[in-house]
């Protein structure tokens, strides 16, 4: 009985986890560019934002990493065996690289802050990518474990990469046209 409280546990930690991680590169996107509008909104803006990305992180992403971490440690000890499964192996290394995302993303925040942060707005944007990319991996191999289809799920992961890269080109030269019709707009008037 205890393994169900701690996966259920589990599950909600995950779903927490993913909301803040998901925002959180969502909010460095538009603190880094807060730099493109005009005075005094960037100083402004980004004071908002540094404060936003604090309380986010804080409040919601860690303590959702916490009980995700916790709760997993908690079903492997009522039910050690699970360890030999080599798609539990695999979905733990992917694991492993969103734990080295959380932290990393604590690094770009406090670059931010500094405003030492080279990273560009369409760059955060593909950044913000990796973690759909890491929970369809680790929901297809909780879902699957042992049958996980690997040459469809490669062909998925990699369809769902290109067009990552295609909406998020598009997307970019959408602001761009964007901002050059606002100048003609403003230049004419």
């Amino acid at each position: 009985m205890a393994y169900f409280w701690f996966k259920a546990f589990h599950i909600i930690g995950v779903v927490v986890w993913f909301a803040g991680l998901f925002y959180l590169v969502r909010l460095f996107i538009y603190h880094v560019e807060a730099n493109d509008e005009p005075e005094p909104a960037p100083a402004i803006l980004k004071q908002q934002y540094t404060l936003m990305e604090k309380r986010l992180y804080s409040i919601i992403t860690s303590p959702g990493m916490m009980v995700t971490v916790t709760m997993a440690i908690g079903m492997l000890v009522t039910q050690p065996d699970l360890l030999k499964q080599g798609w539990l192996q695999v979905k733990l290394g992917f694991v492993a690289l969103l734990l080295v995302y959380h932290f990393y993303c604590r690094r770009l925040m406090k670059k931010l802050e500094e405003g030492t942060c080279g990273w560009s707005g369409q760059q955060l944007r593909a950044l913000n990518e990796a973690p759909t990319l890491m929970l369809v991996a680790i929901v297809l191999l909780a879902v699957f474990k042992n049958s996980l289809p690997t040459d469809i799920t490669v062909w998925v992961i990699f369809a769902m990469v290109v067009a990552m890269v295609v909406t998020i080109q598009l997307y970019a030269k959408k602001r761009k046209r964007d901002k050059e019709k606002l100048a003609l707009e403003t230049a004419s008037e």
